[in-house]
């Protein structure tokens, strides 16, 4: 079993104990270990092989045990007992917003609900109404948010689906070795969208069959859906579906434009191709009179055929990319190799799960220049945020660290409350104390729009906020944003030189490509962090780069992409001016 197969067994085993009523220290006991296993660098089979499973904080006897009986069989008879007690299928009531374990045990006990469709049910006939504390208000609420999420079940997001893929590459590259000479990700995983349908992968190959059949034989496959001469389709992990699709080496360009999308993007070169009295499919690009083949067999000469430079598939949703490239005016997008340090991560003084001094040294495996070490702030209890005198500490152990002269310099920041009455955590002389300081929400989600925005508006003019974190509160596919002004937002901070975040934790990916683009059109800042709260944390950089590529950033906006002195500079001169840009 892959390591997040048993953070989810982990996981659900204290969902089905707190919707049983189980004690917090047993229902905290598996999160804990699932928050340790995440956290791991390395194969979890590799860690039991060597009898090390009780080396991981957190992990004890008894869940050792159990984890390695996973790892052996694939199966855990505790978990599978847990759920003949409660169904599994409310664990799914877990993804709607408003619905916690006790209410979800409510439901269950009495009107018999098991999952989404039951709950659907009872709120249509009324009988939700009848349980305590669903008042009207409740109700419309309810039904919202699972009409939500049920429009969020048929995509996945992109840290879970581009996983799935570039694994089912690997293994398809063992089996099917030299029968592959191209290979690729293609549709809406290419081009980096936060949430992915179906899952595509084009092989270029002059052994078609052979490539097809490693694939539906791969040990990931739950089930073949269909297997012809050069598609094959599978069920994978999670019963997500994954295409293959297989093209002459002659055709591989050609294939890998058009599969790649987006549909709007490939319309408008269609368009283009028949104005010029060509015809472009995922074979070639051909002249219609003589059936002369112009381009096909790579992509770039694709594009170059229409007088286009080659496109980068993150920009490919005919938002002005054709235009663009066609006047010589597509921007230098951002590379994660622009990013001189992170300023956004947590260490165990707060809920982080490594050391400072772990941390640290991750950064400078990275080669960064700096790294901000922003723990939580005192009222995030849950996170175990600091009070004013262990941030006192910290800032002793930062100073101790930097005097070594080593690299990355160490930062002390902080993330810092954003309070439900608009208030933030810590003092203005207190932050202004800081290297770094960002602001965010963690709480009261549910306020109205203009009490939201207003929090947000208050936190961006304080001249000594750095950088609103995750500006919209989202979690793919589990929370939507908070009702909030977004280009309220974006248009205060671009007169207060406020950055914005690209929270590059795929599960986040906030800003959103669409609000971050607005932001850099009005000249906003942006800092593309990852919130690391281990040390492999720092590799999920390429979702929030790509996330920055879709809104057309470029690296002369982000924060984090400018030297050290360059940086300290930026934030004097804002403090200098009263949080003005």
């Amino acid at each position: 079993m892959r390591n997040e197969e048993v953070i989810r067994v982990l996981n659900a085993i204290g969902d089905l104990l707190e919707i049983k009523g189980e004690t917090r220290f047993r229902v905290n006991a598996y999160r804990d270990a699932a928050r340790q296993i995440e956290g791991l660098a390395e194969d979890l089979n590799s860690v039991a092989a060597e009898g090390r499973l009780r080396t991981i904080p957190g992990v004890g006897e008894a869940i050792a045990a159990k984890l390695q009986e996973l790892l052996e069989t694939g199966k855990l008879a505790y978990f599978e007992r847990l759920k003949t007690e409660v169904p599994e299928t409310l664990l799914v009531l877990l993804q709607v917003p408003g619905l916690g374990p006790r209410k979800i045990k409510l439901l269950y006990e009495t009107l018999g609900v098991k999952g989404i469709d039951d709950l659907r049910a009872a709120l249509v006939d009324g009988r939700v109404a009848t349980l305590p504390g669903m008042g009207a208000k409740s109700i419309e609420n309810l039904k919202r948010e699972v009409e939500r999420y049920e429009q969020r079940g048929s995509r996945s997001p992109l840290g879970s689906a581009l996983p799935i893929v570039q694994e089912m590459m690997a293994l398809l590259r063992e089996r099917a070795g030299p029968a592959i000479l191209q290979m690729e990700e293609a549709g809406s995983v290419r081009r980096r969208r936060d949430t992915i349908g179906d899952l595509d992968i084009l092989v270029a190959s002059d052994d078609a069959a052979r490539v097809l059949d490693a694939f539906v034989g791969l040990p990931m496959v739950q089930e073949v859906i269909g297997h012809g001469d050069t598609k094959a389709s599978v069920l994978g992990p999670r019963g997500q579906q994954i295409d293959l699709r297989v093209v002459p080496p002659d055709s591989w360009g050609a294939a890998l434009q058009y599969f790649t999308g987006s549909k709007a993007h490939n319309v408008r070169l269609r368009e283009m191709a028949v104005r010029k009295g060509w015809r472009l499919n995922e074979y070639g690009l051909y002249e219609s009179a003589s059936d002369r083949k112009l381009a096909g067999s790579d992509e770039a000469g694709i594009y170059a055929a229409f007088g286009l430079p080659w496109i980068p598939p993150t920009l490919r949703e005919d938002n002005g990319e054709i235009e663009a490239g066609l006047a010589g005016r597509l921007p230098r997008l951002v590379q994660a190799t622009d990013m001189r340090g992170d300023l956004h991560s947590h260490s165990t003084w707060s809920d982080g799960q490594a050391s400072i001094e772990e941390m640290w040294a991750a950064a400078r495996a990275k080669g960064y220049e700096y790294l901000a070490l922003t723990d939580h702030s005192q009222s995030l209890g849950v996170a175990n945020g600091l009070s004013l005198d262990r941030l006192r500490e910290q800032r002793e152990i930062v100073a101790a660290m930097n005097q070594r002269g080593e690299g990355p310099r160490l930062l002390l920041g902080v993330e810092l409350e954003i309070r439900a009455d608009g208030s933030l955590d810590f003092p203005d002389e207190v932050l202004a104390e800081l290297d770094i300081v960002v602001a965010s929400v963690h709480s009261g989600f549910s306020q109205p729009r203009d009490k939201m925005t207003a929090r947000l508006v208050a936190a961006a003019l304080n001249p000594h906020v750095d950088i609103i974190g995750h500006p919209t509160g989202r979690l793919i596919g589990r929370r939507d944003s908070y009702d909030v002004d977004v280009d309220a937002l974006i248009d205060v901070c671009s007169r207060t030189g406020t950055a914005l975040e690209i929270n590059s934790h795929p599960a986040r990916l906030d800003l959103d490509d669409v609000h971050a683009r607005r932001a850099m059109e009005l000249g906003c800042w942006l800092a593309i962090d990852t919130d690391a709260h281990a040390p492999d944390h720092f590799d999920l950089l390429p979702y929030g780069i790509a996330t920055a590529q879709r809104a057309w950033v470029t690296p002369e906006r982000v924060l984090n992409s400018l030297s050290l002195p360059d940086l300290r500079a930026h934030l004097d001169a804002r403090c200098q001016t009263g949080g003005r840009g």
